[in-house]
């Protein structure tokens, strides 16, 4: 597995679980996790998206 690849694969996962959250916070459902979560998640897919796509261009 290339790094690229690893790093699609994160950036799938931490969007999937942030949009997962986002969704059941505003259903009411997940009320105890805290705001910090949900950015700390979304960082991380920014992140990954950028490292990514920098990545991609390398090639």
């Amino acid at each position: 597995m290339t790094l690229t690849q690893k790093f699609a694969y994160l950036f799938s996962i931490s969007f999937g679980l942030s949009i997962l959250v986002y969704l059941l916070r505003g259903f009411g459902i997940v009320t105890f996790l805290p705001g910090g979560i949900l950015l700390g998640l979304l960082l991380l897919a920014i992140s990954t998206f950028f490292t990514y796509t920098i990545l991609i261009t390398k090639r």
